[in-house]
């Protein structure tokens, strides 16, 4: 099974660059996608059935910003977008999938936006997110969180990791969110298979940093034990035009 991430930036401005020709030769059995900046009257369906995909959106209220979608081949047991709680809601972050082996999360964090003002938002979002889980593993389940994190988890995770550590992504307070995570259950999936591997996910516009590959790891694959155990690779799609982030691919053993 393959499940693949990507912050496409805006869904009609990347139609537009060809990301679902590339979405159709990749052939994930689901793909998530995170900052649509769209609703799904707005979202041009044509290609999405020309690659087999049903589609399903959690767009955010304020026009032109955020929002989530799925696509996917096979219905899964359970769907649902959101948390059930409104303020975060709002904004069309979470879209969760509910699998016979594994729950889905398809997640675009919040970022901790200009001087910082976001950044207790995007903390409570953490925290939310993080007790939700906390019940699902008590009821044994499995789980896969993925999307847009919006931090870089350690210094090898970005190009610039000391001019960084006031910026928001690489605060302490940030990071130790995914700390977190990572011991209370979950396994950094890409991590875990390149411990040493210097890759990224997303690079500003500005600069030419692409080109110069001054970059920021901030699109995960966070799994359970038994996730982890069955992952059999995790692919960043450097390669791949179309946003300001690239895709990332993780391959189970399912």
């Amino acid at each position: 099974m393959k499940i693949t991430t990507w912050n496409v930036n805006g869904i009609r401005a990347a139609t537009t660059k060809g990301v679902f020709n590339w979405i159709k030769y990749n052939n994930a059995d689901v793909v998530c996608l995170q900052e649509i900046k769209a609703k799904k009257d707005q979202i041009d369906l044509n290609p999405i059935r020309d690659a087999g995909y049903k589609c399903i959106c959690n767009p955010a209220e304020r026009p032109g910003y955020s929002g989530v979608a799925n696509l996917y081949f096979n219905e899964p047991d359970k769907k649902k977008l959101g948390f059930d709680n409104t303020k975060f809601d709002i904004e069309g972050r979470v879209i969760h999938f509910s699998y016979p082996y594994f729950e889905l999360f398809n997640i675009y964090f919040p970022n901790g936006g200009r001087e910082l003002a976001r950044v207790p938002y995007k903390l409570e979002f953490y925290k939310h997110l993080f007790r939700l889980c906390t019940v699902l593993i008590k009821e044994g389940k499995e789980i896969i969180i993925t999307g847009d994190f919006n931090t870089a988890h350690n210094e090898i995770d970005l190009k610039n990791p000391k001019a960084n550590e006031k910026n928001t992504g690489f605060l302490a307070e940030e990071r130790d969110w995914i700390d977190r995570y990572l011991d209370h259950g979950f396994y950094d999936a890409f991590r875990i298979l390149y411990p040493k591997e210097e890759k990224y996910t997303w690079w500003t516009y500005r600069f030419g940093a692409r080109a110069k590959n001054v970059g920021w790891r901030l699109d995960y694959f966070l799994v359970t034990k038994n996730i982890i155990k069955i992952t059999k690779d995790v692919i960043i799609h450097t390669e791949v035009m179309g946003s300001d982030h690239c895709p990332v691919s993780i391959i189970l053993d399912i």
